[in-house]
C-alpha cells in the first residue's frame, strides 16, 4: 500500500470540486456550495493562481485533499499558510492521509521560512479536533471568525463607492 501527496494538476478541477462537495456534505454545508468545475479550474490553474491544492493518493486513487493559500502575519512580518480545507474520504480515515497532507504543508512552511500553518475547524467536529491535537495543533481560544458575504458584503462595498 502506498500513500503519496502531490499537487493537483490542470484538468483536475472537477476532481477537486467533487472532494469539496464531499466535505460540504460531511459538514452539513452542501447548500453553501455554488462553485463550478470551471471556477475551480480557473482558481487553481489560471494565469495567476492564488489558491493551491495537494492531493493524497492511496495506490493511485485520490482519497483526500488539502486546499490552501498563503496568508501574512503583520506581527511576525512573514507569510504563512492558511489551510482552507482538509478532507479525507471516510473509508480512508485513520490510514495516515490527513497527517501526510498536514505534514506536507508543514514541510513547505519550514522549507520556505513561513511563520505558521493555520486553519479553522467547526466546533462540533470532535474527531477532527482530536486529530489536529494529536498533530500538535494549538486551539486558539479568544478568537472569533468574522465573515462578510451576500447582501452584507454588497451593502458595505456599495457604501465605499
Amino acid at each position: 500500500m502506498t500513500l503519496t501527496i502531490r499537487p493537483a494538476r490542470s484538468g483536475e478541477g472537477a476532481l477537486v470540486l467533487g472532494l469539496v462537495r464531499e466535505l460540504a456534505d460531511y459538514e452539513k454545508l452542501t447548500h453553501e456550495v455554488d462553485a463550478t468545475e470551471a471556477m475551480m479550474e480557473m482558481a487553481l490553474f489560471g494565469s495567476r493562481p492564488r489558491v493551491f491544492c495537494d492531493l493524497a493518493e492511496w495506490n493511485g486513487e485520490v482519497v483526500g485533499l488539502a486546499l490552501w493559500f498563503y496568508n501574512f502575519s503583520t506581527f511576525r512580518g512573514r507569510h504563512g499558510i492558511y489551510l482552507e480545507d482538509l478532507f479525507v474520504k471516510p473509508h480512508m480515515r485513520g490510514k495516515g492521509a490527513g497527517k501526510a497532507l498536514l505534514r506536507s504543508l508543514a514541510v513547505r512552511c519550514v522549507t520556505e521560512g513561513l511563520t505558521r500553518l493555520e486553519w479553522s475547524v467547526l466546533d462540533w467536529n470532535k474527531p477532527s479536533i482530536d486529530f489536529y491535537i494529536t498533530c500538535g495543533a494549538e486551539l486558539m481560544d479568544g478568537w472569533t471568525t468574522c465573515r462578510l458575504t451576500g447582501e452584507a458584503l454588497k451593502k458595505l462595498g456599495e457604501e465605499g463607492r
